[in-house]
């Protein structure tokens, strides 16, 4: 059994025209609305959905270590660090819960 835990992923936004564009850069996870706001709910509901197939189908670790994704299991990092922002993009950290996994 799996211990419940944290994962970082990276959120970036940007403007298309009148729509916001969102994506998680780990995931390659993304949407768009017409809103920065409902561009995020919608990136969360979407990743949480991603985790879950990737849970769901015994791929977690694998992806997460073909990946480079870390899992925190006790407190989140203090500090996030964020490389090669382009000023065009809104990017942001974002902790996501996992559920505990029977593996």
């Amino acid at each position: 059994m799996q211990r419940a835990g944290y994962i970082k992923v990276t959120f970036q936004f940007h403007r298309e025209g009148s729509q916001w564009v969102g994506e998680c850069l780990e995931l390659g996870t993304s949407t768009y609305a017409a809103t920065l706001e409902e561009t995020e709910s919608e990136l969360m509901e979407l990743v949480t959905l991603h985790l879950n197939t990737l849970a769901d189908l015994g791929e977690r670790e694998r992806f997460f270590s073909e990946n480079g994704i870390e899992i925190f299991y006790n407190d989140l990092p203090k500090t996030v660090t964020i490389n090669s922002v382009n000023p065009d993009f809104y990017v942001k950290a974002h902790f996501h819960n996992l559920p505990v996994t029977v593996g």
